[in-house]
């Protein structure tokens, strides 16, 4: 599932493919991944337009063009796709926008569980609106502030987007695992120094996962780990642990994570 490094992966997708360029035509191959506009309105609104610098928060991409911005949201599946207009349509491309006879700016998804949205300014607030900080850019007491008086467990606050945007599953446990939290823990017992921990550790996750442009499966992370079969914590060997969490696989250390 796209999270934060993706996400930003697909910003840097965008900026090399399309940012400074005229987008001549779009092609709707699936209008269900269209939030709130039809393929009409969406050629008559973009098309002519110019891509300008995009914008990511959390796990949303900005495309801004000068007029209306197109919110791209990945869902589990998502992705953009640099190809030539020679490459044959895949399968999953559900909107082709091409930018010349050499380029073309795909939005591939599979299961289309989100999608695209056209917005003014005050449409795209509203949307953004709703999205806590972004995990990559909040400053520590920004972070203390976002969790302060947060019930359910760590593993659900921090899944929460409106608490701190661009974390998910895979993310949230590696980051609880170097931490040493266990994901069951209430968030409401966090001091302030657990939470200035929490948050380095959040950090510099994230830059080696952006570098990556993923959640990397290294063996040195519990990423690495967590499908093998019979698996074991990276640093100790323990047997890992697997639960449902906020209604979502997680796996942690009990040794590490006690």
């Amino acid at each position: 599932m796209p999270e934060l490094p993706d996400v930003e992966g697909f910003r840097r997708t965008l900026v090399a493919c399309a940012q400074g360029r005229v987008i001549r035509r779009i092609e709707v191959y699936d209008e269900g991944v269209l939030h709130g506009v039809s393929p009409e309105r969406l050629r008559g609104e973009l098309e002519g337009r110019r891509f300008t610098e995009p914008e990511r928060h959390g796990k949303w991409l900005l495309a801004h063009t000068g007029g209306p911005t197109l919110l791209l949201h990945f869902g589990m599946t998502g992705r953009l796709v640099c190809s030539s207009p020679d490459e044959p349509v895949h399968p999953h491309d559900r909107v082709v926008f091409t930018l010349g006879r050499k380029r073309q700016l795909r939005y591939r998804d599979q299961r289309k569980l989100q999608g695209l949205w056209l917005m003014d300014p005050a449409g795209t607030e509203r949307i953004l609106s709703r999205q806590g900080p972004d995990a990559g850019k909040v400053g520590r007491a920004d972070f203390r502030a976002a969790l302060a008086g947060r019930r359910g467990s760590l593993k659900a606050v921090l899944m929460d987007q409106s608490v701190v945007a661009g974390l998910g599953n895979l993310l949230v446990d590696e980051i609880l695992w170097r931490t040493g939290f266990p994901p069951g823990r209430p968030a409401g017992d966090l001091s302030a120094d657990d939470c200035d921990r929490l948050h380095a550790e959040m950090r510099r996750t994230l830059r080696a996962a952006v570098r990556a442009g993923c959640v990397p499966p290294r063996d040195s992370w519990l990423t690495g780990r967590r499908d093998d079969p019979g698996p074991a914590c990276p640093r100790c060997g323990t047997p890992l642990r697997r639960a449902r969490v906020a209604g979502r696989g997680t796996v942690w250390c009990p040794r590490c994570q006690p």
